[in-house]
């Protein structure tokens, strides 16, 4: 094991930062989430595996959380009140066992893709057990115990202002350093984050797209930092649109611009399919005629950049041909090209694996995919998938009837929260290779399940005691 000494400083900048926000913890574990190739350390024992920074504040959370003094009392709480944690444990449990068991018990008898001797190579071969069964494994459990975790947080006390502080740093932490990134290559400084890049990844941090610079920010490569553009864009912008705050338009506005000058696929077909509910929403207002002063200036700004567009098209037919080669490249032909069509293969073998098992799945961390869903799949089989999908039918739904029983600032925050968690679905349906979902997704499922139970415990409230729905009023009156 070798310890980072760039990311022991990090983690420690982190801390001090979240403590300063009055939730060293909390906001520790989202702010580090911007740093994408910064390792803590490199565990040789397992394949040279490199844990991000973002490890360590989980640890610290589940740890603080299990030292509690009255811990099997608020578990027996936490797991009478959200019931879905029943699913979660159930889906830890099951990926622990698959991923042992299962690249054991159909050894030989199907094929995937594994990384490689080379540094982000994939090569296929015939089923195994590989290093990735323990490392993803590892992942996925700790996200699920920081999800049980940060339910007991926050069920106990009402910690939904860290929740918030933690994401709007961890946008401004991403946007900062990916116009640092940017503006460093256009400068021709090089990749200036260079010396936070402590992982063992493949750093593909200066390459061109054509005349464009990729960008990476604090991540690995354009497509991790285009995924993680749109996730904190989501959260911005619906967080803006609720509660009309200045700093998260600002945010939504520089994290839209670096998604666009990113270069990644992922980013822009992302972008397209995360668009749809916007314009969808625009559409409804208008038709209801109560279209409000957001809507009217995004559509000012989109109606402005087309006709200077167009503007500038007529004058010089060829100013956006390098834009149009950009687009044609990394969207319309990629399925087309080496890298898509071998992504394809990745995906098809998959599924084959699947069946190959019987639908039991090949287990957790050994196989590769280019897809989520797919992912989800083909490693913990159909039984893993359908826990999965009830996770995400929780996230999906989010408040739903129940969030006209909390205060405004709870429901803009969790509505935002949701939206993260959702795109970042979108952006690993596009392109991730593991079935685990994330932290962000693992987050958003404590934050939602909590404000769900506490939304249930106000309405129960409301219909049984007067003095209650007087109380309730009096806050909802305050928030407006």
């Amino acid at each position: 094991m070798q310890i980072s000494f760039v990311g022991v400083i990090v983690c420690a900048g982190i801390l001090l930062v979240g403590y300063y926000c009055r939730g060293p913890l909390i906001v520790g574990l989202i702010a580090s989430l911007a740093f994408g190739a910064t390792a803590l350390m490199t565990l040789g024992s397992l394949g040279g595996s490199s844990p991000l920074i973002y490890t360590f504040f989980a640890a610290l959370l589940v740890i603080a959380v299990v030292i509690r003094p009255r811990i099997w009392r608020d578990l027996g709480n936490v797991f009478g009140k959200i019931r879905p944690l029943w699913v979660l444990c159930g889906l830890m449990i099951y990926a622990v066992v698959g991923s042992w068991l299962f690249p054991r018990l159909f050894a030989g008898q199907t094929s995937v893709f594994v990384q490689g001797a080379i540094r982000g190579g994939v090569v296929e071969a015939s089923l195994a057990p590989v290093s990735g069964n323990i490392t993803q494994t590892g992942y996925f459990v700790l996200g699920g115990l920081t999800a049980i975790a940060l339910c007991v947080l926050l069920l106990h006390e009402d910690r939904i202002d860290r929740i918030r502080r933690g994401f709007l740093l961890w946008s401004g932490l991403h946007a900062g350093m990916g116009l640092l990134d940017l503006i460093g290559k256009i400068a021709g400084a090089g990749d200036v984050l260079r010396p936070i890049r402590t992982a063992s990844y493949a750093m593909l941090t200066e390459l061109m797209e054509g005349r464009f610079w990729r960008i990476t920010g604090a991540n690995s490569e354009a497509s991790a930092f285009g995924g993680i553009s749109l996730a904190c864009l989501a959260f911005c912008y619906v967080y803006w649109r609720k509660t009309k705050s200045q700093l998260a338009q600002g945010l939504s506005a520089v994290l839209l611009a670096l998604a666009v000058l990113s270069t990644s696929s992922t980013a822009y077909v992302g972008l397209a399919i995360l668009s749809i509910p916007v314009a969808f929403s625009i559409l409804r207002s208008f038709l209801s005629s109560r279209i409000d002063r957001d809507e009217i200036l995004i559509v000012a700004f989109l109606a402005s950049a087309a006709a200077g567009a167009l503007a500038i098209t007529l004058y010089d037919e060829d100013f956006f041909a390098p834009f149009v080669h950009l687009i044609d490249s990394m969207v319309l032909n990629k399925s087309a090209s080496i890298s898509g069509q071998e992504r394809a293969y990745w995906n098809i073998k998959s599924l084959q694996a699947l069946v190959d098992t019987s639908g039991l799945g090949v287990g957790l961390g050994s196989s590769r995919a280019s897809s989520w869903p797919i992912a989800v799949a083909s490693q913990l089989g159909l039984a893993g998938g359908l826990m999965m999908a009830t996770l995400l039918a929780v996230v999906f739904r989010g408040m739903g009837s129940l969030k006209g029983y909390v205060d405004p600032e709870t429901n803009a925050v969790v509505s935002s929260v949701r939206a993260s968690a959702l795109a970042s679905v979108v952006t690993g349906s596009l392109g991730s290779g593991s079935a685990d979902p994330g932290m962000i997704f693992f987050i958003a499922f404590a934050v939602i399940s909590v404000s769900r139970a506490r939304a249930r415990r106000q309405r129960y409230t409301q219909r049984t005691s007067p003095l209650g729905q007087l109380a309730f009023e009096g806050r909802q009156q305050y928030f407006v």
